[in-house]
Parts: structure tokens; sequence; C-alpha cells
């Protein structure tokens, strides 16, 4: 079963190169570990799923302004933030085949989530030792003791090398949040309760990424600071929980049997938090964190006023006292909620006297929409097919394919995880023995049925509308 879940995973990321969705970074010079280039289907794909977040989280919502922060910011944040000194993972060498290793992860994946919770670094090894850690690259059992490995990507600001100020590629965007809040309250005047919501980059220099994209270090993330009264987090935090899990279901379309919340014991929690919550997904390698929900108090802006000493108050005008607001976060990377919605979507369908691969892609969220294909490339049904190729770009992203047999134009679109094709034939133009009582219909294919409908070319735009529901 194990292996044919795994073999599950490479087929789709096989797929993922081989329609133009997802490149190894850096190919033709052998590659660069674990990096990707999304193509021309994956970053429509990217874009779909960003834009949707950005509609559902910030510019449907009255409570929740946008903000896009730099990605080098000072480091003074990153002392405040306690990244400086408290982002690191525990780094171990196998004394075998010397390949490195996060503890954690090891333990993780052998006794389960949370289990090193609190541990200190000695505390980790003798874990490791206890339940005899076995290497994944050679199975031996003797490691070294773990060491602190911090994650942040470090360089330099200035002209000449060596001699500039050292600064970090940020590991996450909430900083920047935190970092700005003063100046939207102040200049902006919202009123608590209220959210900040961004996408960008972020930088982890991560010992063990893997997993296709799961893991990386380049990613991007979406992420929500939702500011609140103390005392009422707890409730927000309930109510964003839930918001972020309907999204997925009812939006996005993502099975709800794969998908389940898993509280953090208390032993699990940050420091700074009074309660989190992952959204996690069945991977075809297991359950992993898609979306981690946090209340995060009001710890961000109290580290960020003890640093900067700029006041991180807020003066609440109807019930005139001043406090630091509570902070609750749905923090989102759009890799690993683009790695789900492949996974979800994938399906190997067997037919009576074949097979077809098929994406069940949302139409929300199908880099392509619609494709045109003409029966042959050539006279008036060519033309025809271009010309309604070019009404329909106004309004979706529209492809046109008039190379090989039309069965393995379909077959091509299936794996693109296209909802509709439409097929141009002499039909349509009334050309060659054609069936008059068709002429200027066309035929529109859906893709998980394959049911086949006649459709007039006047009324094929508002057909469309209807089916795609955007």
């Amino acid at each position: 079963m194990a292996k044919k879940v795994q073999d599950a995973l490479k087929d789709i990321i096989s797929l993922c190169k081989r329609r133009g969705f997802i490149f190894p970074g850096s190919e033709i010079y052998d590659g660069l570990a674990n990096t990707w280039d999304y193509g021309p289907y994956g970053v429509e794909l990217k874009r779909n799923i960003k834009n949707l977040w950005w509609k559902k989280f910030v510019t449907s919502r009255q409570d929740v302004l946008g903000l896009d922060s730099s990605i080098l910011l000072n480091p003074r944040v990153w002392k405040a933030s306690g990244h400086v000194g408290n982002f690191s993972d525990p780094l171990v060498d196998c004394l075998a085949c010397h390949e490195r290793f996060r503890a954690d992860q090891l333990l993780e994946d052998k006794l389960g989530e949370g289990c090193c919770a609190g541990k200190n670094f000695d505390e980790v090894h003798q874990m490791m030792m206890d339940n005899k850690i076995e290497c994944p690259t050679c199975g031996k059992t003797d490691w070294t003791k773990p060491r602190a490995f911090n994650l942040m990507f470090q360089t330099e600001i200035g002209v000449i090398e060596g001699e500039g100020n050292k600064v970090y590629l940020r590991p996450e965007t909430a900083q920047g949040i935190f970092v700005d809040f003063r100046n939207i309250v102040d200049n902006v005047r919202p009123r608590i309760p209220f959210g900040v919501g961004q996408i960008g980059k972020s930088f982890r220099n991560e010992i063990t990424p893997g997993n296709f994209i799961f893991r990386t270090r380049e990613f991007e993330q979406m992420e929500l600071e939702f500011f609140c009264e103390p005392g009422t987090e707890l409730e927000w935090y309930n109510f964003w929980r839930k918001y972020c899990f309907d999204w997925l279901v009812n939006d996005l379309g993502v099975n709800k049997e794969k998908l389940r919340l898993r509280e953090h014991a208390k032993e699990e929690l940050s420091h700074y938090s009074n309660g989190t919550t992952d959204v996690e997904y069945e991977f075809p390698f297991g359950w992993g964190e898609l979306w981690g929900i946090a209340s995060r108090t009001n710890y961000d802006l109290t580290q960020h006023q003890n640093e900067s000493k700029v006041k991180q108050e807020y003066i609440d005008p109807v019930q005139n006292k001043r406090y630091i607001p509570y902070v609750v976060e749905p923090s989102l990377g759009v890799e690993r909620l683009l790695l789900v919605l492949l996974c979800d979507a994938y399906e190997v369908e067997k037919l009576e006297n074949d097979e077809r691969t098929v994406l069940h892609f949302d139409p929300k969220i199908a880099p392509v929409k619609v494709a045109v294909l003409p029966l042959v490339k050539k006279g008036q049904v060519k033309a025809k097919a271009e010309e309604l190729y070019q009404k329909l770009l106004n309004r979706w992203n529209v492809e046109y394919d008039e190379t090989q047999s039309i069965g393995k134009r379909y077959r091509r679109q299936d794996e693109l995880g296209t909802p509709f094709c439409v097929t141009v034939d002499f039909d349509t133009v009334g050309e060659g023995e054609s069936d008059p009582a068709k002429l200027g219909y066309v035929t529109v294919r859906e893709r998980d049925s394959m049911k086949q409908d006649l459709v007039k070319i006047d009324e094929l735009e508002a057909y469309l509308s209807a089916k795609l529901g955007c």
C-alpha cells in the first residue's frame, strides 16, 4: 500500500513536468536541490489560488485591510520577534553516511506529532538513542548530538562586499504586518477588531526539504493577522478555524474526508500562544500540516514595543481605554495548498477499453477554463474556431489546440484539468456533407462526465458562464 501511495506522488510530479505545471529549478545546470519553477499552467493555478484567497479574506470583508511589506527588514525586527535567538532546528548528522537531518522530524515520523515539544537538545538526543531512530539513507542508528541550526537566510546590504550590514531574508510575512501596525492605526484609522492580510515570499533554510513542493526553502505565504480586544481572542480563534476550513471545502472543493483539524496539546504550544490548530490534509505521504491558525496573544506587538520604544497601544474610542491588541493568525502556504489541490484532483480513471488521467479541479481554480478545438486545421472550421477563441478570451483563460487527433486533445485537456472543451466541426460551418440542423452549433464536452452537448454559438458564453460559475 505504501509503495502504491508513493507511486501516486511520483505520477503527480511527472504529470506536473509533462504538462507544464512545475519544472525542477535550474534543470539545464543539473538543478538546485528542492527549487521549483512554475510553468505556464502552474503559474495560472497559483494566481487563481491567490486571487481567491485575497477576495475571500481581504476584499470581501469590511474588517480586513491589505498590505505588501518588504522582504528585507531591519535586523532588530528579528531580534524582537525571537527569530535571531530561537528560530533554529536540532540538526543531527548520521555518523555512518554523514547525511544531515532534523532530529525532531525523525522522531515525529516514528513517535507522532509533538513528541519533542518542550524538550531540550540533550533530551532530544536521548530520545533518538532510546527509540533507535534509523537513518533514512543508510539505516544506521549512530547520530551526533543535536546542534542548533538557524533557519534564516543571511545576506548583506552594502555596495562593497564585506562592508555591508547584515540582514536576513524574511522567514515569515507576519512581522512585516506587526511592524506596520502603528502606521495602519494612525493613518488608516481602522476600528478594532480588524485584520491585515498579505501575500508574499518567505525563505527558510530548511535542513531536509522534500516531498515535492510540500517543504521548500523559498515559498509564498497567504497570511492574516487579526487584531482584537484582549479577552475576545478565543472567540475569534474559533471563528477563523471554521472560516478557513469552510473555505477549503465549500469554495475550493477540497475533499472533506481528507481534511482534519488538529488542536495542539498544551505542551506543544509556543510560549506566546494560548491556542493553535493545524488544518491537516492526507497527502500521498501521510497527514501533513496545510494551514496553521494560532492565537498569538499580544506577544509580537509587545516585543516590538520593547525593542523599538514605539508604543503599540490601541486607544479604543468607544470604551476610552488603552491596550495592546491580541492577535489571531491564520497562515497558509500557497505551494502547500497547490499541492493539496493537485493531489485532491488527480485521478487515473478506468474506462471501458482505455484509461485516462484527469485533474478534477473546481472550475474557479482550473488554470484553463475552456479549450477550443477545431476538428480540422484548415478552411472555415479553422477560421470559425479562431474567431470563437478570440471572443471567449475576453471572459476566461482559454486555450486553442489544433494538434493531434480530437481524442488525444481531449486527453491532454483532461490532464490540465480544463472543465470544458468546445469543438468546432463541419456541421458548425455547414461545410461538406454536414447536417443542416446543426449549423451554428458547437459540441461542448464536460471534463468529469465526458458528456457532450450541442450548444448554439450565440448561447455559448451564457452556457459556459452558468457551468463555470465565474
